[in-house]
């Protein structure tokens, strides 16, 4: 679709350029053998659409949330799969918004090259879905380190991603004023953390999306992984969840699109009582 007063059209038209490179059959596959589309993934990275809200001195496109959301939108116009990589666009801004220069310069242009993925974001626990003040999973500070034990479910593409947000108690839910008080977020590097203390156990189900469960039992982060200020990350992570939300009703509206499409497409071609029903 084409649309001469549409500001961001040259995005669309990039987006869609990439998006038929990779036909229906592809990602066909990749959920009949339950994969992970690495190729399409990395063809976005490499043509920098998923470092485009990094800003571009360390490396990203400068975008906003806007324009990311068209291109969240027109990924999925085109017959992609936007929510293979939507969790980087929101949580590496949970550390362009809060994390120290240290940490941006550490991780952000490596993120935005693709030599890093930042997928993944640990909240939901099995006993704390919606009200995420009540969440268990401790970090407790100890000698220049935390010490994580606790659960996570239905944790999203742990499997694909090289860093993990973590939202974790660092103090007792009874101590604090506020019940969202008292909350941290840690950058977790996943193949550290497998090696040192955290499970993870893929939970089958019928949409392929990487579902997972996590146990942490004593895995020990360094104090340089916080990010932000202890006690505050209940607030930080909410940043991030409303940069998820636009961004995922940007891709219903693309699926919207492409089944209005595909639906025109059959009613013209079905024949009832010797015409096309549509």
């Amino acid at each position: 679709m084409t649309r001469t007063d549409d500001k961001y059209q040259d995005i669309r038209d990039a987006i869609r350029d990439l998006c038929n490179e990779f036909p229906a059959e592809y990602f066909r596959k990749v959920d009949e053998e339950r994969g992970y589309p690495s190729e399409f993934v990395k063809a976005l990275t490499d043509a920098g659409w998923l470092a485009a809200l990094i800003p571009e001195e360390y490396g990203g496109s400068g975008l906003s949330l806007t324009e990311a959301s068209v291109i969240m939108e027109e990924i999925n116009r085109n017959g992609g799969n936007s929510g293979a990589c939507h969790g980087q666009m929101y949580n590496m801004g949970t550390l362009l918004r809060h994390g120290s220069e240290a940490q941006k310069q550490l991780y952000l242009p490596k993120i935005a090259s693709g030599e890093l993925r930042l997928q993944s974001m640990a909240v939901t626990e099995p006993t704390t879905g919606t009200d995420t003040t009540k969440l268990k999973t401790t970090a407790v500070k100890k000698d220049g380190r935390y010490i994580i034990n606790g659960q996570k479910v239905w944790i999203s593409r742990v499997l694909n991603s090289d860093l993990m947000i973590l939202l974790a108690r660092t103090t007792p839910l009874e101590e604090v004023q506020r019940k969202a008080d008292g909350m941290s977020i840690f950058i977790v590097d996943i193949k550290e953390a497998m090696a040192n203390g955290m499970t993870v156990q893929p939970i089958p189900n019928m949409v392929n999306h990487e579902a997972n469960e996590l146990f942490f039992d004593n895995l020990e982060i360094p104090e340089e992984n916080l990010i932000g200020e202890e006690g505050k990350g209940f607030r930080y992570i909410l940043d991030g969840l409303n940069a998820e939300r636009t961004l995922i009703a940007a891709e219903c509206i693309g699926d919207g699109y492409w089944f209005i499409d595909k639906v025109t497409e059959y009613v013209k071609e079905r024949v009832v009582f010797g015409r096309p029903i549509g």
